[in-house]
C-alpha cells in the first residue's frame, strides 16, 4: 500500500483475485480466475501490463489461496481462498481511495463496489462514506476550477459543468446506496 493507505496497481488486482474467491460460490480452476481478473480489469482500465503483472502464483506462495485439487498452480489446479486470504481481502477492501482520478482509482472502486456486500454493514458504510467523500472532493476541486474559469472563452466551463454533474450524480446514488445499507 501507499503511505496513504491506498491501494498500488498491483494491490487491486489481489483485491480483484481474492474478492472473486471470496464471492464464488465454489472454488474456481486457476484459468478460470485469471480469466475473471483479465476480464474485469481490462474492461475497466483496458489492457494494461502494470496492472497485469501480478501473478495469481504469489498469492499462493503467500499462503491467501491454495490448490485444493491438482498440482501446483497448474491451470486446471481448483483454488480456494484461505483465512490469511480472507484477512488480506478485508485489509484490501477497506484501504482508502486516492482524491485524484484515474483509471487505477476508477478500477478499485468498481472493485470494492463488486465486492462490498461481503463485509459487514457497519463496514459497508464506512467504505461508502470513503466513497462519499472522495467525490466531495472532487466535486470541491471542480467547483474551484469552474468559478475561476467560468467566463473563459471556449468550451472549458461547459465541461467542467458536466463533469461536475456526473459527481453530484454520483454522490447522490452512494448516499442512496449508504441508506439502502444502514438500513438492511
Amino acid at each position: 500500500m501507499f503511505a496513504d493507505n491506498t491501494l498500488t496497481p498491483k494491490e487491486a488486482i489481489r483485491l480483484c483475485a481474492l474478492g472473486t474467491l471470496a464471492q464464488a460460490a465454489t472454488p474456481m480452476r486457476y484459468a478460470q480466475l485469471a480469466s475473471e481478473i483479465r476480464h474485469f480489469t481490462s474492461r475497466i482500465t483496458g489492457p494494461s501490463l502494470d496492472i497485469m503483472g501480478t501473478s495469481i502464483e504469489l498469492l499462493k506462495y503467500e499462503g491467501l489461496v491454495e490448490a485444493i485439487e491438482g498440482v501446483g498452480m497448474e491451470d486446471d489446479a481448483v483454488l480456494v481462498l484461505t483465512k490469511k486470504g480472507r484477512t488480506a481481502f478485508g485489509t484490501l477492501m477497506t484501504s482508502r481511495i486516492r482524491a485524484q482520478g484515474s483509471e487505477v482509482n476508477k478500477l478499485i472502486t468498481t472493485l470494492k463496489l463488486r465486492f462490498l456486500h461481503i463485509l459487514s454493514n457497519a463496514e459497508q458504510c464506512h467504505q461508502i462514506d470513503l466513497l462519499i467523500e472522495g467525490v466531495e472532493t472532487e466535486l470541491n476541486r471542480l467547483d474551484d476550477l469552474y468559478t475561476s474559469h467560468e467566463h473563459d472563452e471556449g468550451y472549458l466551463s461547459n465541461w467542467l459543468k458536466h463533469d461536475i454533474q456526473q459527481l453530484e450524480n454520483h454522490f447522490t446514488w452512494l448516499e442512496g446506496l449508504r441508506q439502502q445499507v444502514f438500513q438492511g
